[in-house]
């Protein structure tokens, strides 16, 4: 009779193994372990790689001085759409393995058919899609109307990861697109397609197939209801670059990476999704401002931080007698908590009674992250430019936290904030006051530093 396997259970939050259940994993994660059942002979291929084989390739040889050790200056390639080059700080590293994910229509597929594509023209790139037909792929391309090389370009429609990289061996490609990690399937590992142990395994044989050959990889990863990625915690773990896609209600994408080994992660990038695929913003400031050459109450132009990118973006406000007996409070890309919070600044210090319904907008659809304050006075002051009636000028950028006591905080980054709006043609910055720096004084704008909302309203009335 032959001997059953073994049960192990693996934490499906950080894929840690454990001989028996229990609630809680050492992650801290609660009823997170699912029961996995290698059989004999895996779990003993699989304990044999692991001695001798890391997530990169082979390991072992013993230690080494640090002296004697080789260096080797990472390649970057150069992709050609301007946001991904910036995401990635100068282009796509060789023999780099990077995870891109982001809820379904937020444009991964769009934006790797466009980016495989473009790398075909240089070196042969392979397009591994387990979700859908090569017919499919190909009427993508054709719809996109995608320039590439016929003779550079593979499709495979396969889900063995055996069978994958049999596929990159023997066409000697360099580059190479998996989607999804959720739907491949290795033989050295139980499990359906999706699960821990199969995710985990995918991709540890991936990334090492691809650190010995030289062979740059993106995989699409999904994510589940948290905006996360489905799957083991260690997915991420394993791969050098983790980028993300957010959708921003409309046809606006930001691109960020959460992890990069061979660079920042505080670069942001801006996509347009349109019906020719995701378009590289390079100048975002132009989508977010209306473009309106009427002057109108209830506008005001401010400057956020996505990253490390300055962008200037148009607050709008409406207010409107209510007809209800409690007036309406609405927000589209704003927290609706801040927006609480600075009309009771405004009752306490100002004495102003905001009885009507009161809407406010981001144009160009972006939403505001709740930890970016520098759009408090901007916000109060289109919320009383639309209740008084008064204009403020299109040439004007306003900027700073509002505290609870009426002062205005400086916020952060406050000089290339103010350049990047000079750059732009503002003749006017409102400032916070510890904000002000002399190398402002040459940039051909007026700088106006304050130091209360009192100060700031009586400024621009």
């Amino acid at each position: 009779m032959a001997k059953s396997a073994k049960v192990e259970f693996v934490c499906t939050e950080c894929g840690m193994n454990y001989q028996r259940w229990q609630g809680q994993c050492r992650c801290g994660a609660w009823n997170s372990l699912a029961e996995f059942k290698p059989s004999a002979g895996q779990s003993k291929a699989a304990s044999g790689r692991a001695a001798v084989a890391g997530y990169a390739g082979g390991i072992g040889g013993g230690s080494k001085k640090i002296n004697d050790v080789a260096t080797t200056e990472t390649e970057k390639k150069l992709t050609g759409i301007g946001e991904l080059d910036r995401v990635l700080c100068g282009g796509v590293t060789t023999g780099s393995v990077n995870i891109i994910s982001g809820d379904p229509g937020a444009g991964k597929t769009t934006l790797l058919s466009d980016l495989i594509a473009r790398m075909s023209k240089t070196t042969p790139s392979l397009y591994c899609t387990a979700e859908e037909s090569l017919s499919q792929f190909k009427n993508r391309v054709n719809r996109l109307r995608l320039d590439y090389n016929p003779d550079e370009l593979y499709l495979l429609s396969e889900t063995s990861v055996e069978t994958i990289i049999a596929e990159l061996d023997k066409h000697n490609i360099k580059f190479a697109v998996i989607d999804s990690i959720q739907a491949v399937v290795t033989d050295h590992a139980n499990g359906s397609p999706g699960s821990p142990s199969q995710v985990k395994s995918a991709a540890q044989a991936l990334t090492q197939y691809c650190k010995q050959n030289d062979v740059t990889m993106f995989i699409i990863a999904h994510v589940n209801k948290n905006n996360e990625i489905a799957g083991p915690q260690t997915l991420v773990h394993i791969v050098d670059a983790l980028l993300h896609i957010d959708t921003n209600d409309g046809q606006i994408r930001t691109l960020r990476a959460n992890k990069n080994r061979f660079g920042d992660i505080d670069t942001v990038g801006i996509f347009r999704m349109c019906e020719k695929g995701m378009l590289s913003v390079d100048n975002p400031s132009e989508i977010f401002l209306s473009g309106s050459t009427t002057d109108s109450p209830g506008s005001t132009i401010t400057c956020i931080r996505k990253g490390n990118r300055n962008l200037l973006l148009e607050i709008q406000c409406l207010t409107t007698e209510t007809e209800a007996e409690f007036p309406q409070r609405v927000c589209v890309g704003l927290n609706m908590n801040r927006i609480k919070m600075l009309t009771g600044i405004l009752r306490k210090h100002t004495k102003t009674k905001i009885f009507h319904d009161t809407f406010f907008n981001i144009v160009g659809g972006l939403k505001i992250d709740e930890s970016e304050t520098c759009i408090d006075l901007a916000l109060v002051t289109a919320l009383l430019s639309s209740l008084n009636e008064f204009v403020v000028p299109r040439t004007t950028c306003i900027m700073g936290e509002l505290s609870l006591n009426g002062d205005v905080r400086p916020i952060d980054s406050g000089v290339p904030r103010v350049k990047e709006a000079a750059q732009h043609g503002f003749t006017e910055i409102f400032i916070p006051y510890r904000n002000y720096h002399k190398s402002m004084a040459g940039l051909g704008a007026k700088i106006t530093p304050v130091k209360t909302v009192h100060e700031l309203l009586s400024l621009i009335n």
